[in-house]
């Protein structure tokens, strides 16, 4: 992974956070920084608070308390300044289906209010980074999954934005054109320019310089890949390879044993503070179902583990 660089304060800023909708809190008492030259994953499950948070941050929700700064401005009173300076990419893209590559980039580019010879400049800038030179009379609608995300990327930095903010960019392209994306975020943050990114793919959270997590509105963890699986792993993880892995995950589950037990594509992961206590356990009670261990051996937890057992923390502790 390439490193960042920092110069000033941060680019992003939140302190105390907050946002309720009626008796509803969607984000509640969130604080962080985000360096300069960054990228920083958001993640959590669906209904806990990401989009609620990218939206303050963009100045299209104003907090109910707390405060959040955008490159020093706030995104309560300076809402003009912040939209001028950062990029936003949707899910969907936001693209126009019915104009050409050229059009929508040149569309774009007017509402960042790019003119002229900079217009011109940009187009080609963009063009060449997406990968579709001599395609620009084409229309949106006839592009691939992958052309379409590179293209709608490229219309959300025609204005060159200090700060870019995406959400679930990758959602529904395939692992090749997913990768080929990270690259260029990467390209973006080397130089010097800062990616606020939600996800739910954990092969892309680990590719993020730092994370943080967030559970029903509450940042439950926040650090680099590393630091989070080191401080907030709680516990051993083994995984298990058998023969009827449904039939073994309930039989598991029912020892009451295990602090978690849940599969990960063909595979079991076990999570429990004492590995070879675990793996006793594991092979006694596999035994007794009649169930056949493949392989089972301890490994290096993932963030993944380290989520799950974050969130089961969370609320274990909530309902304590």
């Amino acid at each position: 992974m390439t490193g960042h660089r920092s110069n000033g304060g941060p680019a992003v800023a939140a302190k105390g956070l907050s946002k309720t909708f009626g008796r509803f809190v969607a984000v509640d008492d969130v604080s962080f920084e985000v360096p300069r030259g960054e990228i920083f994953g958001l993640l959590g499950p669906n209904g806990a608070g990401k989009t609620t948070t990218m939206r303050m941050l963009l100045a299209l929700l104003k907090p109910t308390s707390g405060a959040a700064t955008v490159l020093g401005y706030d995104v309560a009173r300076q809402r003009r300044e912040i939209r001028r300076r950062i990029g936003y990419m949707s899910q969907r893209f936001s693209l126009y289906n019915d104009l050409s590559v050229a059009e929508n980039l040149a569309f774009f580019g007017g509402i960042y209010g790019v003119r002229d010879e900079n217009l011109e400049r940009n187009v080609a800038s963009v063009l060449e980074m997406a990968e579709l030179e001599g395609r620009e009379q084409e229309p949106t609608n006839t592009l691939s999954g992958g052309s379409r995300q590179r293209l709608a990327l490229g219309c959300a930095i025609m204005h060159q934005p200090e700060v870019l903010f995406l959400d679930e960019p990758t959602a529904g392209v395939d692992p090749v054109a997913r990768r080929a994306f990270w690259d260029l975020l990467y390209r973006f943050s080397d130089q010097g320019r800062t990616v606020f990114v939600t996800t739910h793919y954990m092969d892309e959270a680990e590719q993020c310089h730092r994370l943080g997590f967030i559970q029903r509105g509450r940042m439950i963890a926040l650090g680099t890949p590393r630091d989070i699986k080191d401080e907030h792993m709680q516990g051993h993880v083994l995984e298990l390879s058998c023969d009827a892995p449904d039939r073994a995950i309930q039989a598991l589950r029912k020892t009451g044993a295990f602090e978690e037990v849940a599969l990960y594509g063909a595979q079991i992961h076990v999570v429990a503070q004492d590995p070879e206590q675990a793996r006793d356990q594991i092979e006694t009670t596999l035994a007794q179902e009649g169930i056949e261990i493949v392989r089972l051996e301890e490994i290096t937890p993932s963030l993944e583990d380290v989520f799950i057992a974050s969130v089961q923390r969370c609320g274990d502790e909530e309902r304590e």
